[in-house]
Parts: structure tokens; sequence; C-alpha cells
């Protein structure tokens, strides 16, 4: 599983639609905007490993401006969208290989889970819509980007 976490004064997905009109599927102020992708051996012990990891990460300022409060600390939310691409292997030739992405029978369900435990631990999740061709908007605060992977 791999996790590309941006800390985020908003941020927001949208849902195209082949006419060229979009529809805002999530949106958050203050919080993370999380890029997902899910690859063959994720298990849902890997998916439950970045649930703690990003419920407890702590990258906002306390009054000493030091990174000490977590999301939940902050009251911010998470914006998860699916995003396959991230295990695009563009090492050979110019057009990318997705061949370690998970299959969408496997990811989804997976990527749902992951969405499902963050709300478990008392995070408001939005999200985008699985395998939709989407538009998200952000305002990157900091910045800060974190690359996550297990």
């Amino acid at each position: 599983m791999r996790v590309l976490l941006q800390r985020v004064g908003r941020a927001e997905v949208r849902i195209r639609a082949n006419d060229g009109s979009a529809r805002v599927a999530g949106s958050i102020a203050r919080g993370y905007l999380l890029l997902i992708g899910i690859t063959h051996d994720d298990t849902e012990e890997k998916i439950a490993w970045m649930a703690e990891k990003v419920a407890g990460l702590r990258l906002f300022a306390d009054p000493d401006e030091k990174m000490n409060l977590a999301l939940s600390d902050v009251g911010g939310a998470v914006l998860a969208v699916s995003q396959f691409t991230l295990y695009g292997d563009a090492s050979k030739g110019r057009r990318p290989s997705f061949i370690d992405a998970a299959r969408p029978e496997v990811a989804e369900p997976l990527y749902e889970r992951f969405v499902a435990m963050l709300r478990a631990r008392g995070l408001t999740v939005e999200t985008g819509e699985f395998g939709a061709m989407m538009d998200v908007e952000l305002v990157n605060d900091g910045p800060v980007t974190l690359w996550l992977e297990r």
C-alpha cells in the first residue's frame, strides 16, 4: 500500500462526466489529502497499519510552532482518493506500466476498508469515487507532503 499524504488548507475532488460536466464528490477544509494506491500483496493487516499511521501522525503545529498535533487535535478531516497510478513504473520506455497496481476487484474493497478504518478512529473522511475520472484541487499547507508505504 502506498499513500501520498499532503497536509492541506482545503481540498476537493470532482467527478468528471463524459460531457465535460463535473460534480463535487468530496470536500474538506484543514486536514490531509490522501492519494491511495493498492498493490497485489496488500492485506487487512497492512491496511490497518496505514490507517493507524495516518490517524496518529503529528503534522500540525502546536503553540510553539512544532509539529506536535495530530489530525484529531486540530479538528481536521481526510479526503481519500484512490489512485492506482502510484504503482506506475516508468523506468522503461515512455509509457508507464501499471502491473504492480492491484486489479479493481481487489483494490476497491481494500480502499473501502481503509476508509472505514479511518472513520472508526473518529476521523471525518470524504472520498472520491473509485475508478472515476477525477479532478483534485488542493491548497498544500506548508507544503507538507509525505510518502507512506507498507
